[in-house]
């Protein structure tokens, strides 16, 4: 399974466009590690049962409005309650000035505080959204992640054959390219996985025969893609005689990768095939099946059969 990370919180602010107001210590040593946040409503009346200090704390109009409500005294004690708990980040929405206790008690207890003109609900909306992609959890796998007519393929298969040479095909037919060999995948939300390359070899591809070429540099801009969402699975293999291959895609097969089932197709290899044009046709056959509609079942509604099909799922995480 995936391991815990985390960020710095420079990588926050200068992704969000936040104001620092205070830091106990350089912001890109500062590591946040949860992907979710909180507004400290019930936390400053008192209650803190099931709080986690691991979440930022973000605060606007309601909580500011609920402090000015309240004496000076009753607003120190409260400040310093929640400031006590070492939570990682304050943030403040709506560029509210700090109360005088605020700065006090972040410098006490070593709680950076940064600041934004946004609206709550949209900063919100963008901290979780960036958390969940930059702390989600993920694994890398060999194989090529490229986009065919928006479809996210992720093509794996034995070393040699022929996933970055069908890579290469594809390119020059106009699809792009994310990641080939080692493609590190993250889900980003419960129903999601996307995937891209690892930073020191993004935009690069292997040729046998050829040897390293720079993608972006031999195609242009338009040939590559930093990220894209991976929509169905093919996997190559090399053609055996011995084995029945599905020929009316009545079955359906899935993988599981963290716990998500995608689409999943075998694709045998022998000569004269053209992969390229198959995973075309693939891409688009899936696309089609995400909006409703099955070939498969129109041709057996048209002969007057039922389709019958039955559902398959390998899970990577137990090889």
């Amino acid at each position: 399974m995936a391991d815990n990370y985390s960020i710095t919180l420079k990588e926050i602010v200068d992704d969000l466009n936040l104001e620092v107001v205070y830091t106990p210590k350089e912001t890109d040593k500062i590591d946040i590690s949860c992907n979710d946040c909180n507004r400290p409503g019930l936390q400053l009346m008192g209650f803190y049962e099931y709080f986690n200090v691991d979440r930022v704390q973000i605060c606007g109009n309601m909580e500011f409005a609920y402090l000015a409500s309240i004496d000076e005294q009753s607003r120190r004690e409260k400040v310093e309650m929640l400031f006590s708990k070492k939570i990682p980040l304050f943030a403040i929405c709506r560029g509210h000035e700090l109360y005088p206790e605020m700065s006090e008690y972040a410098e006490k207890y070593e709680v950076p505080i940064v600041r934004t003109n946004e609206s709550t609900t949209d900063f919100i909306s963008e901290l979780i959204a960036f958390l969940h992609l930059r702390l989600a959890p993920r694994i890398t796998r060999h194989g090529v992640l490229i986009e065919v007519y928006g479809e996210g393929i992720l093509i794996v298969g034995e070393s040699g054959i022929g996933k970055s040479e069908t890579a290469i095909e594809l390119i020059k037919r106009g699809h792009r390219l994310i990641a080939d060999d080692a493609v590190e995948i993250r889900k980003v939300s419960n129903i999601s996985l996307v995937g891209q390359s690892p930073d020191n070899i993004r935009h690069f591809l292997e040729l046998r025969g050829i040897g390293i070429i720079n993608t972006r540099r031999l195609f242009g801009m338009g040939a590559v893609k930093v990220s894209e969402k991976i929509d169905l699975i093919i996997q190559l293999e090399t053609w055996n005689n011995t084995k029945v291959y599905d020929r009316m895609g009545v079955d359906n097969e899935y993988t599981s990768i963290l716990g998500i089932k995608v689409p999943s197709l075998t694709i045998p290899i022998k000569p004269g095939r053209n992969l390229a044009v198959i995973i075309e046709v693939a891409a688009m056959n899936n696309r089609q099946k995400k909006m409703g509609y099955n070939a498969a079942q129109e041709l057996l509604n048209k002969l007057g059969l039922q389709m019958d099909g039955q559902e398959k799922v390998n899970d990577w995480e137990a090889f």
